[in-house]
């Protein structure tokens, strides 16, 4: 089995912490904090803290750009949850409130929301607008 490391970003300090890949599934916690670092719950992100988590995580990271007042986005909510659980220790999954962090939205010139952004190695990879069910969110990301 495969025990190269991993980098990856507490949600909660912003310490990154080297996981063997094999132990991904073992529920690893922050080094630092002692934090759960893939629990299968989406990360809030902001504008302070995206480029230090997605930068400093080996894992595909997929972006979920919203807002509280859009109906689609809300209704996407619970299928962004089931993928998140879907995809522990594959993947992480995170929401960026677009009208609070509009330095980020910026960034990635989200002009429609939901808007999905797959990120590998803090990187732009995919992008898909529109709510999607569980299904769809998981194939974006494998």
């Amino acid at each position: 089995m495969d025990s190269k490391p991993l980098n990856i970003a507490c949600a909660h300090c912003l310490a990154t912490n080297r996981v063997p890949a094999d132990r991904l599934a073992d529920d690893p916690v922050c080094g630092r904090c002692g934090q759960a670092l893939l629990d299968g719950r989406p990360v809030t992100l902001t504008d302070a803290n995206f480029d230090r988590f997605t930068q400093h995580t080996d894992l595909p990271v997929l972006v979920d750009f919203w807002a509280p007042w859009c109906g689609p986005c809300v209704g996407m909510a619970p299928h962004f949850d089931q993928a998140a659980r879907q995809l522990k220790g594959h993947a992480l999954l995170v929401k960026v409130d677009s009208d609070d962090n509009p330095a980020t939205s910026a960034r990635f010139g989200i002009r429609s929301i939901p808007t999905l952004v797959r990120l590998t190695g803090g990187r732009e990879t995919s992008r898909r607008t529109g709510a999607l069910q569980a299904p769809q969110i998981v194939a974006l990301v494998r």
